[in-house]
């Protein structure tokens, strides 16, 4: 196959942004005022690293504690109902032939943790054990490819993603249309076979036979919104061909080390998903635990991530990754208006991780709000929300 390769570009993002020459003048005066700065910085609490963490009583920042109680109470006894071995879990909740290919670890118990203001102000459950996460794992894949468009690695989501990724993967007419902006609001349909499961295996539409399915007409990229693991797998295996370095390699180096996680989390792929790159055998990981691998983290530092974002990716003063990623993750999909970068869009201000089992990380803008829960029955997390927001509109 011949692949045009595109030198990467470091103008990448910062192309998007024209200044005018008030507007230069206006940054070099606040880099003249390190008074100003200072204060800006002094103004926002960072947590230490691991587990050095300021709490809050819940009415020192404009919290309701009898309403956070029973928001806690309401977690707690509303738990999966799924059984804690997680792989008979997975066995009974996904297609009848799914195969179990990555690692799989009993579950805990329910856990989460609300932080205001970047200050812990309620924690339930055992926060610092390391779970599964399931497709909450998507939110951190879009973030690597996140960091690929802010480093020139991808010149523009809107790239075919055959240009980069130089084998099969993109080699039929279908598929050579794909963009990384397709693979990553799920908008893609690519048709194919990764780590021996068939595109159309992957949460198959009811009424179907397999035999329809393999000689389906592809809709055309962009055009239909479909949930589908394998096709995350393509995004994680064409960015680890991007980075030529493993994905958790790139996220602890650029994300996960610099905001203080724990030494604990694990990103994991499938036993058969490994590959060489450069002559180094390389594991693509999985964007989700749907046959097993994915992220394995716990809520402490699932809480970590949620508020760099919270936070518009800034860290103890240092841009992770790009206000303009954070921004491009929450523009609604063409055709699924509550889904951008892997990011469910709960409202204008609202935007959540989501995986199986009900593990959710919630990022509330408007009421500086991160949001975390473990093992929460999915019927149950609409009202959750609504009862802690409600403790800040009670005050």
């Amino acid at each position: 196959m011949f692949c045009e390769l595109r030198p990467p570009q470091l103008e990448s993002t910062t192309s998007r942004l024209k200044f005018s020459w008030a507007t230069y003048v206006l940054l070099f005066s606040l880099i003249l005022s390190p008074g100003l700065l200072h204060a800006q910085s002094d103004s926002v609490y960072y947590p230490g690293r691991t587990n050095d963490w300021e709490s809050r009583l819940p009415e020192e920042v404009g919290m309701n504690a009898d309403a956070i109680q029973k928001a806690v109470a309401f977690a707690i006894a509303n738990e999966f109902s799924g059984p804690k071995d997680l792989r008979l879990a997975i066995e009974r909740s996904f297609e009848p032939d799914n195969t179990i290919v990555g690692p799989t670890k009993a579950r805990g118990g329910p856990a989460g943790m609300i932080v205001k203001d970047g200050y812990i102000v309620a924690e339930w459950g055992d926060t610092k054990r390391v779970d599964m996460t399931f497709s909450v794992t998507k939110s951190y894949l879009s973030t690597v490819a996140g960091l690929a468009l802010d480093a020139g690695l991808i010149a523009d989501v809107h790239d075919k993603v055959g240009n980069y990724v130089c084998d099969r993967t993109f080699e039929s007419e279908h598929n050579s249309r794909i963009t990384w902006h397709h693979l990553l609001n799920q908008t893609s349909d690519w048709s194919g076979t990764l780590w021996d499961r068939p595109d159309w295996a992957d949460r198959p539409p009811p009424g179907h036979t397999p035999e329809q399915l393999k000689n389906r007409q592809p809709n055309e990229p962009g055009t239909n919104f479909k949930y589908n693991d394998v096709r995350v797998n393509v995004l994680a295996y064409s960015l680890l061909q991007v980075w030529r370095q493993p994905l958790p390699v790139i996220l602890k180096a650029k994300i996960m080390d610099p905001i203080g996680a724990s030494p604990t989390w694990r990103w994991h792929g499938y036993e058969n998903s490994w590959v060489v790159v450069d002559g180094l055998k390389m594991q693509s990981v999985s964007g989700g635990g749907h046959r097993g691998g994915g992220m394995f983290i716990n809520t402490r530092d699932q809480a970590r991530f949620g508020y760099l974002f919270l936070r518009n990716g800034k860290w103890e003063g240092r841009q992770l990754i790009s206000e303009e990623w954070i921004r491009m993750a929450r523009v609604p999909s063409e055709t699924k208006f509550n889904y951008g970068y892997m990011w469910w869009l709960n409202n204008d201000y609202i935007f959540s991780a989501v995986g199986f089992g009900g593990n959710y990380i919630a990022i509330d803008t408007k009421h500086d709000l991160v949001i975390v829960v473990r093992w929460l029955e999915s019927s149950s997390s609409s009202e959750l929300l609504e009862m802690i927001l409600k403790a800040v509109d009670e005050t």
